[in-house]
C-alpha cells in the first residue's frame, strides 16, 4: 500500500533534477522543443512553476512511500487553484522509480492522490500526458480520467 508523504529538501533536489530532465526529453520527443535548447527551456519552466522550490504556494510535492517497507517508490507533484466549480488540482508530475515500475504503484499513487484531494476539498483533478506516453495514458484512463482536448501535429 502507498502513502503520500510531504517531500523533504533532499528528495526535492533529486525530484527537481529528474523532473527537469524528463520534461526536456518529453518535449523533444513530442517535437515541441529543439534538443540543444531543451534542458535550458525546461529549467526555465520549472523555475516558473516552482519559484520558491519546495515552498511554492499552491504546490504540493509528495514522496510515494510503500507502507510495509517504508520504501520510497516515486513521487507526485500537483498544484491547487480555485477553479470554476471550486478547488482544482493539476498533476504536473508523477514518477515511479524504474525498479518499481509495472508493479501497480502508479495506480496506488493515483488512489492515494484521490484520498488526499478529497481531504483538501478538491473537486476536480486535471493533468497533461504526452502523446507518446501510452503507459501513463492507459493508467489515467483506468483511473477514470477522460480526454478533454487533443493537440496533434504532423512532420512534413
Amino acid at each position: 500500500m502507498i502513502k503520500l508523504m510531504k517531500m523533504d529538501e533532499s528528495t526535492f533536489q533529486f525530484f527537481i533534477n529528474q523532473s527537469t530532465r524528463d520534461f526536456a526529453e518529453e518535449k523533444v520527443k513530442s517535437g515541441s522543443w529543439d534538443a540543444e535548447q531543451a534542458l535550458k527551456a525546461s529549467k526555465e519552466a520549472m523555475a516558473g512553476f516552482l519559484p520558491r522550490g519546495l515552498h511554492t504556494d499552491g504546490a504540493f510535492l509528495y514522496s510515494a512511500v510503500e507502507t510495509e517497507t517504508d520504501t520510497h517508490v516515486g513521487y507526485i507533484w500537483f498544484n491547487v487553484t480555485e477553479g470554476r466549480s471550486g478547488r482544482e488540482a493539476f498533476i504536473y508530475d508523477l514518477y515511479i522509480y524504474e525498479p518499481f515500475q509495472g508493479k501497480g504503484y502508479g495506480t496506488q499513487v493515483m488512489q492515494a492522490l484521490d484520498e488526499e484531494a478529497r481531504q483538501m476539498e478538491i473537486r476536480r483533478i486535471g493533468l497533461h500526458v504526452f502523446g507518446q506516453n501510452n503507459r501513463a495514458f492507459e493508467l489515467y484512463k483506468k483511473m477514470g480520467y477522460a480526454v478533454t482536448d487533443i493537440t496533434m501535429s504532423k512532420e512534413l
